[in-house]
């Protein structure tokens, strides 16, 4: 029998440990934002600051204190409960306490199709061996998933010693022997406490979880470093498909991995951690396939630590988002991110779906086990559409689906999963058929079973005949390679569109890049698929994703920038902007892979890159810092809210320009609103020839006027600058709910075209 006092003991107990199970169980990584120069004299160092600041909060600040930055960032990631995080939002020396945000991956023929394939042979009017020599020197990292070091397309033969600037490192790790580094891998470093704390503290190092260290055990990293700056890597290929050699854009440029990326995603103190440690380490630049939702800048983790690096003169290259063909979906937005979206190659993986009433459909894939054979096996598809439509894990019936080819609606769950689906249940092969939402893009997948992708309109007739037909049949047939594919490039459905959200008056994406179907150096830790069944083991996988496109203009960034050393990331930037192509291979305008209609400045940018003209663009949209914190200080943030992007004490924000969209941009997005006329100046910078002179092309809708004032510019010098004043005037009678329309301007002579896209929006998303 237990006594009234000892149960209320208990009782008492069992609230306290609950409360502190609530306790622990509510804290959360908490990035902090501090005034740099508050630091009082007393504190040697910053972390010493913040570790005293955390003192009065915690009895165990130096457990609580996770990272404190440096160059990146001014202040600290700590672990905190909710009133922690409130008491030190009061501190005068507080610019803002924001929660830990969670960012995504955005998940050999490539330097052909860009005009690379003889290495710098094609580059004219430019030392190729010195050109090869500088490349040696320019250092891209990559914050990624990791590293698999024993990539072949890490070789360093042939390079020289690693440049005396590299201040990096080599980690060890149970898994990862920092000697397995060398003159092409110089660095690699992995950031893991955000992700530890999200984790519960259990994340790394417990049986069957990662482990905290840079190797590469999930693809994704390997694959993107080695697109930008692989080395050459002979008969190289994913299971047959895409052979011949591989390479990344600079082969000669060094990598320096991060891995920010874990299990669960990539969080913001990790990824502000990695930039810190990037740009401490001598990084030239920074190529970043992940990303969020947009918001401010003030609050966006890889904005903030890009601002450092491109004050730096770090080029900083990123992802645009997976979300497309959605309108607004674009990520990494801001005016000195490289936006980077995603468009097909001139390479594809054909395969066929016969069905039993002899109609041979298209779609393609990358199957490379035995095949079905020629006899016609049995097609399954339901009647109604229930989940086994979208063939979801558990939700096939064996008897039914035994021995027979299973149509799968895209959609809700992974690709190759609803593949592992049907083969577990009995099934012997797939037709992946689109729906609506992806329109008419292809993708090939690895799949562990027969299986062929088709596009939406051809899903509907197979949909048509499988429902219909009272014995529908299917064999699946397997077409290798194929090059030299009409139209390319395509923008990819899947890439994420403007306008941008953020400041509609900055064109994003900037440009568009190889990013469908991209063979690449892939991790031995994992299967081509990333399935857990999947036991393949490749050393290269084909891969689609901004995340694929987005180091191909790392790559380029770190050639240009071997070419010009003197070059501003924006120099760069305009570079590559201004003399994008927005003709495909048939000599027609781009078109869009999500319904086949013609693309715009909000799916492709500025174009499709086009390296070779990029290396001389003639002229370029130069930008410095000052301008733009003047940009910052003209989109109504609070002054605080600038300086933790711009980290410097003294902003006042007495320069603001009327309109965001005065920054000196390489493309104009142009918002109407309540305003009829819209007037920007723009300045331009002679990186070509002295004595040369451009004459003014424009081009727009019926809706708009445009004039440019003069319409001539002559450049007496190299460097020399010249300004040139535009004015939009919308017609009357124009309704402020007009679609958007497009145009452009372009300065051109007998050698160089510099050519902006205009876009023209008389509300933020008018349809």
């Amino acid at each position: 029998m237990v006594s009234m006092a000892s149960s209320t003991f208990f009782l008492s107990f069992i609230f306290i440990f609950l409360v502190l199970c609530l306790t622990v169980a509510a804290k959360k990584t908490y990035i902090v934002h501090m005034k740099h120069q508050d630091k009082p004299l007393s504190f040697e160092t910053h972390h010493d600051w913040y570790s005293s600041s955390l003192q009065s909060l915690s009895a165990t600040p130096s457990e609580s204190l996770l990272y404190s930055y440096n160059t990146a960032f001014n202040g600290f990631a700590a672990s905190l409960d909710a009133e922690q995080a409130e008491a030190l939002s009061k501190s005068d020396s507080v610019l803002g306490v924001y929660e830990d945000s969670v960012y995504d991956l955005h998940t050999t023929r490539t330097p052909q199709f860009l005009g690379l394939d003889s290495e710098f042979g094609l580059w004219a009017g430019h030392n190729t061996q010195k050109l090869e020599q500088a490349s040696r020197d320019v250092i891209i990292g990559v914050l990624d998933t990791g590293v698999w070091p024993e990539s072949k397309s890490f070789d360093d033969s042939g390079l020289p010693a690693v440049p005396s600037k590299w201040r990096g490192e080599c980690e060890s790790a149970p898994d990862f022997n920092p000697k397995l580094c060398n003159k092409k891998l110089i660095g690699a470093r992995s950031f893991s406490k955000g992700y530890h704390m999200a984790t519960g503290g259990g994340g790394i190092s417990k049986k069957g979880r990662q482990i905290e260290s840079p190797r590469d055990r999930d693809g994704h990293g390997t694959h993107t470093a080695s697109t930008a700056a692989g080395s050459h890597v002979s008969n190289a290929s994913f299971l047959g498909y895409a052979s011949g050699t591989a390479r990344g854009m600079a082969t000669h440029a060094r990598i320096a991995a991060y891995k920010v990326c874990w299990e669960t995603g990539c969080f913001g103190s990790d990824i502000l951690a990695g930039m810190d440690r990037a740009i401490e380490d001598g990084v030239d630049v920074l190529s970043m396939s992940l990303g969020g939702g947009s918001g401010p800048y003030y609050r966006d983790t890889i904005a903030i630590g890009a601002f450092t690096a491109m004050e730096k003169g770090i080029f900083v290259s990123c992802s645009a988002g997976n979300s497309g063909p959605t309108k607004a979906s674009l990520a990494n937005v801001a005016p000195w991110i490289m936006t980077v979206g995603a468009g097909t190659l001139d390479r594809d993986f054909p395969a066929y779906a016969v069905l039993g009433n002899k109609i041979r459909y298209n779609g393609v894939s990358l199957y490379s086990g035995r095949g079905m054979g020629r006899k016609p096996v049995g097609l399954v598809y339901s009647k109604d559409n229930s989940s086994s439509n979208l063939c979801l894990t558990g939700s096939l019936d064996p008897a039914l689906v035994r021995g027979k080819v299973v149509l799968c609606d895209r959609g809700t769950n992974a690709r190759v999963e609803k593949g592992a689906v049907v083969r577990d249940a009995g099934g012997i092969g797939m037709i992946l058929a689109n729906t609506p939402v992806s329109g008419e893009e292809l993708v090939a997948d690895s799949h562990l079973l027969p299986a062929v992708a088709v596009g939406r309109k051809v899903g509907d007739l197979i949909r048509q005949y499988a429902r219909s037909d009272p014995n529908p049949t299917a064999t699946l047939v397997f077409g290798g390679t194929v090059l030299n594919v009409k139209p390319s490039p395509v923008v990819a459905a899947f890439s994420s569109r403007g306008p941008n959200m953020v400041t509609p008056q900055i064109l994003k994406p900037d440009v568009i890049g190889p990013g469908v179907n991209i063979l690449a150096g892939w991790s031995e830790a994992i299967g081509p698929t990333g399935l857990a069944k999947d036991t393949r083991k490749t050393m290269f996988n084909i891969m689609s994703g901004t995340s694929m496109s987005c180091p191909h203009i790392s790559g380029l960034a770190a050639l240009i920038k071997a070419a010009h050393p003197e070059w501003s990331p924006s120099a760069i930037k305009s570079a590559l902007m201004t003399t994008a192509y927005t003709q495909d291979n048939t000599n027609s305008s781009l078109h869009d892979a999500a319904d086949g209609s013609l693309s715009t400045p909000w799916a492709h940018g500025s174009g499709h890159v086009d390296p070779q003209k990029a290396l001389s663009p003639g002229l370029v949209y130069d930008i410095s810092t000052e301008e733009y914190i003047t940009f910052l200080c003209s989109l109504g943030y609070t002054v605080d809210h600038v300086k933790t992007i711009v980290k410097r004490p003294n902003i006042t924000c007495s320069r603001k320009f009327n309109d965001p969209g005065e920054l000196n941009y390489p493309s104009f997005s142009v918002l109407f609103g309540d305003r009829r006329v819209v007037r920007y100046t723009r300045e331009l910078t002679n990186v070509g020839p002295a004595r040369s002179t451009y004459k003014v092309t424009v081009n727009g809708p019926s809706t708009v006027g445009i004039s440019v004032r003069p319409r001539a510019l002559t450049f007496r010098s190299v460097g020399e600058k010249k300004r040139y004043t535009v004015t939009f005037a919308a017609k009357r009678g124009t309704s402020p709910m007009a679609k958007p329309e497009f145009g452009s301007i372009v300065w051109g002579n007998a050698r160089t075209q510099v050519k902006s896209p205009v876009s023209f929006s008389w509300t933020l998303l008018s349809d």
